[in-house]
């Protein structure tokens, strides 16, 4: 068998290790022994004092980086989990797809800690068992994140494009029974991650945590990066794109029907949350993808260039959060409630959901709920909302 390692990094050629960045690096055999900082690339015995500095900065560095990524990305993507769960009014279908993507990211961190503890060692030293495991959360992550996206993008449409049917089909149940469907068929698609990872001793006596290709190896290195590029990347994003051509169409086809520019503030503020998470999933992996194509067909390494795509793809992980907070309303107000900025409770009115099919008006307790539902006019005293809370 071939060595080529799954890993949030570039293909190179025809194996390679799982270092540096954590997703698939290909090239020759001969490259997992350079010290390139890599989860098993030992050093070489002859290589200059300077050689060995520098690398050992870069490792410094890229560890540093990472764990800054990792430090954000478990407080954000945690403080998403605990908001949705926590509060009754969270709990919209929109949500509860949000509420996966941010599971699959939390997921994705907490690997974190072993790149770093095998980029600063140049070694895997945790074993077999977590080899496989780790490449396949990381795989698992990658996936779910694109396909949970994709199905944002559904439910935006069926919200916009289709209102009357969005009472049956955007409710939390279907949307739990949509994310499971989301997590096996992302398991299903990694399957070869989850058969193939395994580790592999180098030359100098440090162990690579490998995905060891059957041979011949670059033919099927060829298959498996075209094949990750369609699933995971270039087929959800024109789907994606589908979606908000047509939500775009529809949006000026109606624009100045009576009752539609309240429900379209509403529709906008969501939908543009929802674009701009895409965009941030596109300008984030887009340069890994050209890497690995790059990589994998004309057979040349820009270290710099890979290592940059890779730590795009992990930032990706911790931005989401940020986004939440600066364009919803009811995600911001979620968070500061959760930090006890309980001097920002008066904020102003949250946009209201058009899908719902009645009306109710009746106090509340602030535990059922955010500040973000109060009306603007409303009062928030001793933990109680005092005047009417219209809800839906």
């Amino acid at each position: 068998m071939g060595r080529a390692v799954w890993g949030r990094g570039a293909l190179r050629g025809a194996g390679g290790q799982w270092g540096q960045g954590g997703r698939l690096h290909s090239g020759s055999c001969q490259s997992c022994e350079q010290p390139e900082g890599g989860m098993g690339g030992g050093n070489s015995s002859g290589a200059p004092n300077s050689t060995l500095s520098e690398s050992q900065g870069s490792a410094i560095l890229i560890s540093f980086i990472y764990s800054v990524v990792c430090l954000v990305g478990l407080c954000g993507n945690s403080m998403v989990i605990y908001v949705i769960l926590r509060y009754a009014k969270m709990k919209t279908a929109t949500n509860i797809y949000i509420l996966n993507l941010a599971i699959a990211d939390e997921l994705l961190m907490l690997s974190v800690p072993f790149l770093v503890t095998s980029t600063l060692l140049h070694h895997w030293p945790f074993g077999s068992l977590l080899c496989r495991l780790v490449l396949s959360v990381d795989a698992i992550n990658m996936f779910t994140s694109i396909y949970c996206l994709t199905v944002l993008s559904v439910d935006r449409y069926i919200a916009v494009v289709h209102p009357i049917k969005a009472a049956r089909y955007r409710r939390p149940t279907v949307a739990k029974m949509v994310n499971l469907g989301v997590w096996v068929l992302s398991i299903l698609i990694i399957l070869p991650i989850i058969i193939f990872s395994n580790t592999a001793a180098n030359s100098d006596g440090t162990v690579a945590c490998n995905m060891l290709m059957p041979e011949p190896t670059q033919r099927w290195l060829v298959v498996f990066v075209v094949y990750t590029f369609l699933m995971g990347f270039l087929l959800p994003v024109v789907a994606i794109c589908l979606c908000y051509i047509l939500i775009i169409a529809k949006m000026r086809m109606v624009a100045l029907k009576a009752g539609w520019q309240q429900r379209k503030r509403s529709e906008r503020k969501i939908t543009l949350m929802v674009m701009m998470v895409v965009m941030v999933f596109v300008i984030c992996w887009m340069p890994f993808y050209i890497v690995q194509l790059v990589n994998v067909f004309v057979e040349q390494d820009d270290a710099t260039i890979s290592q940059l795509s890779v730590i795009l793809g992990y930032a990706n992980s911790c931005a989401n959060p940020i986004l939440y907070g600066f364009l919803s309303d009811n995600f911001k107000r979620s968070f500061q409630r959760l930090l006890c900025l309980s001097w920002m409770d008066n904020a102003a009115e949250e946009p209201i959901d058009y899908y719902a099919t009645a009306l109710k008006s009746r106090a509340y307790s602030v535990e059922d709920f955010p500040p973000d539902n109060l009306e603007s006019g409303s009062m928030y005293r001793n933990g109680t909302c005092t005047s009417r809370i219209t809800t839906l």
